[in-house]
């Protein structure tokens, strides 16, 4: 349909899919019918160089501290990993009604409008109109959709221990689950890892890496629940361990345990129900290509992601129809005949957009940061934030003694430090990544407008450059079904977005395990010595009436 004004130019839109070998052909046949003076193509500066053969821009490290970057390229490899599955099942390389759009233009000395918004504003948009339980589900969406469930269940599985165990530790008298049976859950620790070890040296002439695995751990896991809890064979070095050792080993045992339990269950129940934000792209193996002209891929993904996530499919969907449309209509005021080239799900929004422009959101409300509203995550961090640095502070004001501020601030630094910085090790990051956010981590744990991850990656881009053209590396790794897990982990490893990813969050969740294990484990051990739960609480008065009168002090004095 061709959108025409009174003493103005005109717009024809076509609509097209991105991995349509007839949208193609249709794009360079319409454009060799009008000869426009503009083709307008749903590109920005950015992806239309990458298309070109060019390098895209790199990752700047200062952009890395605002705290979404790594989220919004999760979102967008998200997005390029569909369309790429889509372009291999059909044999069209996504994209490719843009290329010939250009192409076709260019070779006919037509000029070229890249009218669509810069793409990374897009996903922050995108990223920022999300609620917190929708990220959540966007990204587990991703790692079932694209990883080994086996290695998700465990992944989740110890971030839900981690965290479950400390509750146990801290609570478990209550629960029925004291020393006694702490001892026992420890000792199956013990035969486990002995087990476990064994069946891994034995195993390693005659199995693959991954069964290799699959029978230390199923061994381990058999063996320590019959020998180590069910008989108690391994009691008597137990004994040798102190209470303290006893209680944290057992009960984040059982938290571990507990927790690969539920992660095991969810990736079953993802396996079941086909868990993953943009549905899987077998289902469409069978869809007519022919159809696709009428409903972008990624646009109809994103029209069923609507419904449990508006705000997201409004920054992916509206508001780009809305910023396009925008640019169309100033080209058919210069007078311009244009050719707009744009994905068949924009189609419908941006000729209504044509049709009466006088609808259009101001093009302010469509770039930089959109308003969201009350942010509750910001509020309850800074509420933590608040308390944690009010109990130091209140403590600092009793008689406590410094020697005892200093032993508790110097346990807080030192477990948020190791974790923090061994964690990323682990992930890959250099060494002085990952001491710097170690020694950043026990300030950031508290503050909501921070995290650890952050400045290790901000060390890691002093080394290695990340740019958004790692993520076809990563989605051609992804699509090899040949390659054993462990050597395709491996090799994603070498992918420097796919590190950077890894690394940050790998020091994040040092740093909140960290924090969950201060609290259940280090913390009730200060408590005693100052006359538990119920003399803390009396210090932190003494504290709030110390602190009173030394205000009371200086206003008297000023």
């Amino acid at each position: 349909m061709s959108q025409e004004a009174a003493g103005e130019g005109r717009v024809r839109v076509v609509g097209t899919a991105h991995v349509s070998e007839d949208s193609v052909r249709e794009v360079e046949e319409v454009v060799a019918e009008e000869r426009p003076d503009v083709v307008a193509v749903e590109l920005d500066e950015g992806r239309y160089r990458q298309m070109k053969g060019g390098t895209p821009d790199d990752i700047e490290a200062s952009d890395l501290l605002s705290g979404n970057t790594v989220f919004q390229f999760i979102a967008y490899w998200m997005l390029s990993y569909v369309q790429a599955q889509l372009g291999e099942k059909f044999d069209v390389q996504p994209g490719a009604d843009m290329l010939a759009a250009v192409e076709t233009a260019e070779g006919m000395g037509i000029d070229v409008a890249l009218v669509d918004r810069d793409i990374n504003e897009t996903m922050r948009r995108f990223w920022s109109r999300m609620s917190f339980v929708e990220k959540l589900q966007m990204v587990g969406g991703l790692a079932f959709g694209l990883g080994d469930r086996r290695g998700v269940a465990v992944v989740l599985g110890l971030f839900l221990g981690l965290l479950f165990g400390p509750i146990v530790g801290l609570f478990g008298d209550s629960l029925g689950i004291g020393l006694p049976v702490l001892s026992r859950v420890t000792g199956g620790l013990v035969v486990f890892v002995a087990v476990a070890a064994a069946l891994w040296v034995v195993g390693k002439s005659f199995l693959a890496t991954d069964e290799r695995a699959l029978l230390a751990a199923g061994g381990g896991v058999a063996a320590g629940m019959v020998a180590g809890v069910g008989f108690g064979l391994a009691d008597p070095l137990v004994a040798n361990l102190s209470p303290f050792s006893v209680r944290t080993l057992g009960s984040l045992t059982i938290g571990i345990g507990t927790g690969l339990l539920l992660g095991g269950l969810a990736a079953t129940l993802g396996t079941a129900f086909g868990s993953g934000a943009g549905g899987d792209v077998d289902e469409i193996e069978e869809m007519d290509i022919s159809a696709m002209t009428d409903t972008d891929v990624v646009s109809a993904m994103m029209e069923e992601f609507r419904e449990f996530s508006p705000g997201g499919a409004q920054a992916l969907i509206d508001e780009r129809d809305a910023y396009i449309a925008h640019q169309l209509v100033a080209l058919r005021q210069s007078g311009r005949h244009v050719v707009a080239v744009v994905g068949a799900g924009h189609r419908e929004g941006i000729e209504r957009y044509l049709a009466n422009p006088h609808e259009l959101p101001p093009m302010d409300s469509l770039t930089g940061d959109p308003s969201g509203g009350v942010p509750w995550a910001k509020i309850v961090g800074t509420a933590i934030s608040v308390v944690v640095v009010g109990f130091f502070g209140l403590l600092a004001l009793s008689t406590a003694g410094n020697d005892t501020l200093i032993r508790l601030f110097g346990a807080w630094f030192l477990i948020n430090g190791v974790f923090a910085a061994g964690l990323a090790k682990l992930a890959g990051a250099r060494w002085t990544s990952a001491f710097v956010g170690g020694a950043v981590a026990w300030m950031t744990s508290i503050n909501p407008f921070l995290a650890p991850g952050w400045f290790t990656g901000y060390m890691e881009l002093q080394y290695r450059s990340v740019n958004v053209g790692d993520i076809g590396r990563l989605n051609d790794l992804l699509a090899d079904e040949e390659t054993p897990i462990g050597e395709l982990v491996g090799q994603m490893f070498d992918v420097p977005l796919f590190r950077l990813i890894m690394v940050v969050a790998a020091t994040n969740v040092g740093s909140i395990v960290a924090s969950a294990l201060f609290v259940g484990y280090i913390l009730p051990l200060f408590a005693v010595d100052l006359g538990g739960p119920a003399g803390i609480i009396d210090l932190m008065f003494e504290g709030a009436k110390n602190g009173w009168e030394i205000l009371l002090g200086l206003v008297a004095r000023a």
